[in-house]
């Protein structure tokens, strides 16, 4: 019996410059709300803050995991039996495959504050998508994770 594949886990959470962004438009909103008097300008503070983090955290957060012989890469829950060779890209690479080098038939887990990423082929002939190409941290653990969970999976 194989032994089993070793558990990936990782969450890309947005940069701390955004989080002083989502701070400035809360002092923004604050400052809109001056004129009116104090209780406005606090209700502007909290409110225009609160809604920037929300929107921050909504689109910076995005899981990455390879579990039950699958890779769950945001919304997508992909079989890695239809999935091939999984190659880590680093930063130079990532730029060129989200740039120059991009399929539109892709799917992109894209993060533009992640500068490494993994490029996976599809190898499901039902499935019109090239490759997939994830951002993350970690390239090299990933596709390690993605090569054991492709080598039990085969009968």
């Amino acid at each position: 019996m194989p032994p089993a594949p070793a558990p990936y886990d990782e969450r890309l959470t947005a940069p701390r410059s955004w989080w002083l962004i989502a701070a400035g438009v809360g002092v923004g909103c604050a400052l809109m709300l001056f004129p009116f008097g104090v209780l406005p300008l606090l209700c502007g503070l909290v409110g225009g803050a609160a809604l920037a983090a929300v929107c921050v955290s909504a689109y910076g957060g995005v899981r990455v995991r390879v579990v039950a012989g699958s890779l769950v890469a945001g919304e997508a829950k992909i079989p890695v039996t239809a999935l091939g060779e999984a190659e880590p890209l680093d930063e130079e690479e990532a730029r060129a495959w989200r740039t120059y080098k991009a399929d539109t038939r892709a799917h992109m887990v894209l993060r533009g504050y992640v500068p490494t990423a993994v490029r996976i082929e599809v190898t499901d002939p039902e499935d019109p998508t090239p490759y997939v190409y994830v951002s993350t941290r970690h390239p090299r653990e990933l596709a390690a994770s993605l090569h054991a969970a492709r080598e039990t999976a085969r009968p």
